[in-house]
């Protein structure tokens, strides 16, 4: 309440205020965070003055920022939220001098840089024009040579190539690939490397896990009863395919925003406005007009965040504190999706393995329970109408209003209400009005006719569980966006401090006023609005002054560890300036200007003599620009945990490589018990696909990922957080997979190096570092192996001690099990490294 105490300083500077504007104020201030209806703004006098000076703490207008009467006001009518009292006019100002009257008015503030279009800047001329191989270079050497600096030299071969191979793959390069890259003359035998690493289906793989952070992407609903979503995984392979298709970044928006409206009869179309459908989600709410505001707000503030960089949420409850952006501004972006439904049960338009698999497992389920379920329809059948309305009462006041409501009365509010009720709402709600009625006797709803029914309904529920197993796995259905046939949408209001139970003055559609003034051009279609359409090719115009900075600072961020701007989702004034704007501007522009082309991007960063400079230290840089925003070295960064995880697999030999396809599940640690929210068939259960494929429940998130900072599911994930803790170490010294996966390590070393133990060291540390150990090395791993040795053989004394050999060893590889065992650990150990957790 500081503001407001603020606002009242000032008025009081000017004159003391009566008693009436007093309480206005303290009215206003009640108001903020209570549950009085909309108040209206003061006739006049000092209560005027006091809400003007409110208003202008707030940063706010009249009719978004309203103060309340000394005296109470009638409260307006309930089915009338449109006509909230507006904001009287403020109090007539006292005449000006006739010097102030022949001042110059005030200059009208800067636009924020980020709001300002992208202008393509010069190229600067640099010294050092040998180092230089792309424009982006230039731009990083003037930098560097204002500071009298040098850039750092090119990173030896074998660093560089595992370098761009974890940014680009995910998952370390093998020594052949490594050892064919070190071993090739030829000049331009980088960029044949970037070519392969781009043309792979690996790249998509990774890209979409940086994507699907953004999209806050889930296997699962969330909340109390996480339910699984059988389709979101459509989503995930809709992204790896985009990627690799090096799908234009403008046409990858405009599908994710409106794919429906823009391409109904294109599946892929229809399957990326699953972006959008991936929020958290409550069916058991019982507050349906609440749902439909917190879905919109949650998918709003997604878009702004992920596409836009910004942090136009913090309008929804008031103007935004530091960025030229209102109320109205937000809720005018929330119209944009006032119409906005989503359909889980689609039936897929292409049918794939998963989809045919699931019609026929489905076909021999209904033909097993088709009498029992015929049996539950009977019973039902005369109290059914009794048990629809006993379910719909369970909702509150304003959500029963829609369903109670005859459908021919129906406008589109009323609509949206109804679909999601019936979208929720399954027969066994129905079935538990049975119960509901039977068991409590003091209940007004108890009904002793029904105690023999239910009985009876149970009976028949008890038979089906038993068939549960045959219960077909995921659908053939798509989650997709719609607007439900029509092409009217709810009016959106402002909300006086976000509640949506306080509706203020109705809003359009429009753009953000701060950034620009073009109006969306809406042209509704005969089954939806047109409005996400028209937004979708507002986000991706050139002429949008965010969109294209945010994701080319992503990327620079993703392959240098920190982006131009190093608050990557906020581009406004609370965020961080650019380090080099020209830099960004320019990276931006030639986005556009190449077509959008997201490989084409990378490609012209990985390239660069930036991104091949060497890691190591270097004394006169750490001194003139500690944080290295002038990047003259380049910076080291840890592994996410996905890499981690998935280059472990690689090393092993183990890594499944199969491309898209439902979620798995992988092992759960011993001791982590998850029920039914975690499936422990084997049939479910693939330990050995990449991170990108597991599932990903919202109220389990997968213990190995979680520990080395995997990206949260409820929201938008801008960057990954890199902690150090000992639960990490711990994770990769105790967890079984990983254990595991030493043991197929240490299998896999004996197998190509032979029974040479000097050559065994030198393969292992070809695989997890790309490089030879030194001699020191050597000698410290060779005589940690003599000495563990013992410790097992100690051990193992009493013939109690199971050892850990190598699995997957060769016959007649193994001479001495004790001394295999050794290896085991030492392989173990050395995985345990920061050598391989960080990428250099």
């Amino acid at each position: 309440m500081l503001s407001i105490a603020a606002g009242v300083a000032v008025a009081a500077e000017e004159k003391p205020l009566t008693d009436a504007a007093a309480k206005a104020i303290a009215d206003w201030q009640q108001t903020v965070g209570g549950s009085a209806k909309a108040a209206q703004a003061p006739a006049g006098g000092d209560a005027a003055k006091a809400a003007a000076a409110w208003q202008q703490q707030v940063g706010g207008e009249a009719k978004t920022a309203q103060a309340p009467v000394a005296e109470k006001p009638a409260a307006a009518p309930a089915a009338e939220p449109a006509k909230v009292a507006q904001a009287a006019p403020a109090a007539e100002k006292p005449a000006e001098t006739a010097d102030a009257s022949k001042a110059a008015p005030a200059a009208a503030p800067a636009k924020l840089w980020s709001w300002v279009p992208v202008a393509r800047p010069e190229v600067p001329t640099v010294k050092q024009q040998e180092w230089v191989k792309s424009p982006l270079d230039a731009f990083v050497l003037a930098k560097l040579e204002e500071k009298g600096l040098k850039p750092s030299p090119e990173a030896d071969r074998a660093s560089l190539i595992r370098r761009v191979t974890l940014d680009l793959w995910g998952i370390i390069p093998t020594p052949e690939e490594v050892q064919a890259f070190v071993n090739d003359q030829s000049p331009d035998a980088y960029e044949k490397v970037v070519d392969r690493l781009l043309s792979s289906p690996r790249y998509g793989e990774r890209q979409a896990r940086h994507w699907l952070d953004l999209a806050r992407y889930a296997d699962s609903a969330g909340f109390q009863g996480d339910q699984t979503r059988p389709n979101q995984w459509r989503y995930r392979d809709y992204v790896i395919k985009a990627f690799n298709e090096d799908k234009p970044y403008s046409r990858f928006i405009q599908e994710q925003i409106a794919g429906d409206e823009i391409a109904p009869n294109d599946q892929n179309a229809l399957v990326a406005t699953g972006f959008l459908a991936g929020y958290p989600d409550n069916n058991n709410s019982r507050d349906l007009v609440q749902r439909k505001y917190q879905i919109t707000t949650d998918i709003v503030d997604t878009v702004s965040t992920a596409v836009l960089g910004s942090s136009f949420q913090c309008a929804r409850c008031h103007n935004h504190k530091t960025d030229k952006f209102t109320q109205k501004d937000y809720y005018s972006l929330q119209s944009f999706f006032a119409n906005t439904s989503f359909s889980e049960r689609q039936e897929a338009l292409v049918k794939g393995e998963v989809d045919l698999k699931y019609e026929a497992d489905k076909a021999k389920y209904e033909a097993a329970v088709k009498e029992l379920k015929e049996k539950q329809r009977a019973i039902l059948a005369p109290v059914l109408e009794k048990a629809v309305k006993y379910q719909k009462e369970r909702y509150l006041t304003d959500s029963r209003e829609s369903l109670f409501k005859p459908k021919d009365q129906w406008n589109a509010h009323d609509r949206w209400i109804n679909y999601r009720w019936a979208s929720v709402t399954a027969d066994d709600d129905f079935g538990a009005y049975l119960r509901e009625t039977t068991e409590n006797k003091d209940s007004p709803d108890y009904d002793a006719s029904n105690k023999e029914r239910w009985e009876e309904y149970k009976k028949v529920s008890d038979e089906l569980k038993k068939l549960d197993k045959l219960k077909p796995k995921h659908s053939n259905w798509i989650t997709t966006a719609t607007e439900l046939g029509h092409a009217d949408a709810p009016p959106t209001y402002v909300f006086f401090g976000g509640n949506h139970e306080r509706p203020l003055d109705e809003v359009q559609p429009a753009f953000p006023a701060g950034i620009t003034d073009e109006k969306p051009v809406v042209t509704p279609t005969a089954t939806s609005s047109g409005r996400r359409t028209a937004l979708a090719n507002w986000l991706t115009s050139s002429n949008n002054p965010l969109t294209a900075r945010v994701f080319v600072n992503r990327a620079w961020g993703q392959l240098f560890g920190s982006g131009i701007v190093r608050t990557v989702s906020d581009f406004g004034k609370a965020g961080d300036k650019p380090t080099n704007q020209a830099l960004l501007d320019f990276v931006a522009d030639d986005f556009v200007k190449k077509g959008w082309s997201v490989k084409q991007l990378h490609r012209d960063i990985v390239l660069s003599s930036t991104y091949r400079q060497s890691s190591d230290y270097r004394e006169e840089i750490a001194k003139a620009d500690p944080a290295n925003n002038l990047l003259g070295v380049f910076p080291r960064k840890r592994l996410e945990a996905e890499q981690i995880r998935d280059s472990l697999l690689a090393a092993s030999g183990k890594l499944d490589t199969k491309i898209g396809g439902p979620s798995v599940y992988a092992p759960l640690p011993t001791g982590l018990e998850a029920g039914q929210l975690w499936s422990n068939a084997k049939e479910d259960q693939e330990p050995n696909r990449r991170s990108l494929y597991i599932f990903t429940r919202r109220s389990i998130p997968y213990p190995l990922l979680e520990t080395f900072d995997m990206a949260s599911a409820q929201q938008v994930h801008s960057k990954r957080d890199v902690t150090t803790t000992p639960l990490q170490a711990l994770t990769l010294y105790n967890n079984d997979q990983v254990f595991q996966w030493s043991q197929a390590l240490a299998a896999r070393v004996i197998n190509e190096a032979g029974k040479d133990e000097t050559a065994q060291l030198e393969r292992l540390y070809q695989i997890l570092f790309a490089r030879s150990p030194d001699e020191e090395e050597k000698a410290t791993l060779l005589s940690f192996l003599d000495n563990h040795e013992k410790v097992i053989l100690e051990k193992a004394a009493d013939g109690k001690f199971a050892i850990a050999v190598p699995q997957g060893v060769k016959e007649g590889k193994i001479q001495n099990p004790i001394r295999a065992a050794a290896f085991v650990d030492l392989v173990h150990t050395v995985a345990n490294s920061n050598d391989f957790v960080y990428r250099f």
